[in-house]
């Protein structure tokens, strides 16, 4: 069947509205041909049910991009398409993949998001070209022991997938950049987790663990972010000191009653999420964070900050809402770069002068504290451009 014949079964189940044709990658519904071959082709939610067996005879396509469908199956001739690079079916109702998927040996990048899928091939380890694998918010307790043997594996996004464990054979995944393992009910993390050498982003977020491993302070690769959020964590191990290649910390909703002293050892964090904790105070080698543009601080029974919070001299940003301050630092007047400050529902009763000289403030947001007396600089710094909520 050539291609035309394959295109009219295509305009068929899209209510004979025939296919245009694309002169790049875009993303749009259509078709691309170079050579008088078809390489690439986009139904993107074309609301289809089902897929012709016709298609796989398009053995020149190295593209296909079928998301946002109501797909429940692939046809089962898939492997033909002998040149495919890339798949992608995310957002569809897919509950199995058909066994001739791993025959697409050209495959660099396979997307199967938001599936419902109980399963992985057993022997999906037969596509080593691959290096993007995502099956985010499937069905999946299991995954196959030779998915591990994909050496050429740089992204991989796993969560949301009710897994429970992974194996130690996770580390075998030499390529890995970046690994996305959150929402996987987890209660602890493979050992060898600090054998990723080129590892820059880690997200465990969502999961039940109460400990890390000492090795993820072997991660010095690691510089997009690290995601511990929402686990039962209270304490960090002191080898993540090593991290001073990381740009992004969340560490929100855990039990921390403190952070470590040698927080400020990240050097080069640029936002540092830490709300929704225990903590009573900030440790004094905050102030070394000398990058650091964001700090998010909110919701913690914080009653105190430490003069060295005012050395922060790129920060931006900084987020001190529902917690109990009774008073803050003069040192907050050395913020030359600050420009949102957010003091919602303390016990604030009186503001340190120091505020006033701050000149890149616009944002100053003082609701639901007692202060007493409202100083006149507060006009001061409204008349320069500055919001002051009170």
């Amino acid at each position: 069947m050539n291609a035309v014949n394959i295109l009219t079964d295509l305009a068929k189940l899209l209510g004979d509205q025939s296919l245009p044709k694309l002169d790049s990658d875009s993303g749009d519904v259509g078709y691309r041909i170079v050579n008088n071959e078809i390489v690439a082709l986009s139904l993107r939610s074309c609301g289809l049910h089902e897929l012709p067996e016709s298609i796989t005879q398009l053995e020149s396509l190295q593209q296909l991009d079928l998301t946002g469908n109501h797909l429940r199956s692939l046809p089962k001739s898939i492997g033909h398409l002998s040149q495919l690079k890339t798949l992608y079916v995310d957002d569809n109702q897919l509950a199995a993949l058909p066994s001739s998927i791993t025959n697409l040996i050209q495959l660099q990048e396979l997307h199967l998001d938001l599936n419902e899928l109980t399963a992985l091939p057993e022997n999906i380890g037969n596509l080593q070209n691959l290096s993007h694998l995502y099956v985010r918010r499937n069905q999946l307790k299991n995954l196959p022991d030779s998915l591990w043997t994909l050496s050429n594996l740089q992204i991989t996004s796993l969560g949301e997938n009710p897994l429970g464990i992974l194996p130690e054979s996770i580390a075998d995944l030499h390529s890995l950049c970046q690994l996305y393992i959150h929402n996987n009910d987890l209660t602890a993390l493979p050992q060898r987790i600090g054998d990723f050498k080129h590892l820059e982003t880690l997200d465990i977020g969502h999961n039940a663990l109460s400990t890390l491993p000492e090795s993820l302070g072997n991660l010095t690769s690691l510089t997009d972010f690290l995601y511990i959020s929402d686990n039962q964590l209270s304490y960090l191990p002191d080898s993540l000191s090593n991290l001073t290649n990381l740009t992004y910390l969340g560490m929100t909703h855990n039990q921390f009653a403190e952070l470590p002293s040698w927080i400020g050892s990240l050097s080069s964090l640029r936002e540092m999420r830490i709300y929704n904790n225990q903590l009573t105070t900030l440790p004094d080698s905050i102030g070394h964070l000398a990058y650091l543009r964001e700090l998010h601080a909110n919701a913690n029974p914080i009653t105190t900050l430490p003069e060295t919070i005012g050395s922060l001299s790129q920060l931006t940003l900084l987020d001190l809402r529902n917690n109990r301050l009774h008073g803050l630092p003069d040192s907050l007047g050395r913020l030359s770069n600050l420009e949102h400050l957010d003091l919602r529902s303390n016990r604030l009763t009186s503001l340190p002068d120091s505020l006033s000289h701050l000149p890149r403030l616009k944002k100053l947001d003082l609701r639901w504290n007692k202060i007493r007396v409202k100083p006149d600089w507060l006009n001061t710094l409204n008349e320069h451009g500055c919001t002051i909520y009170q």
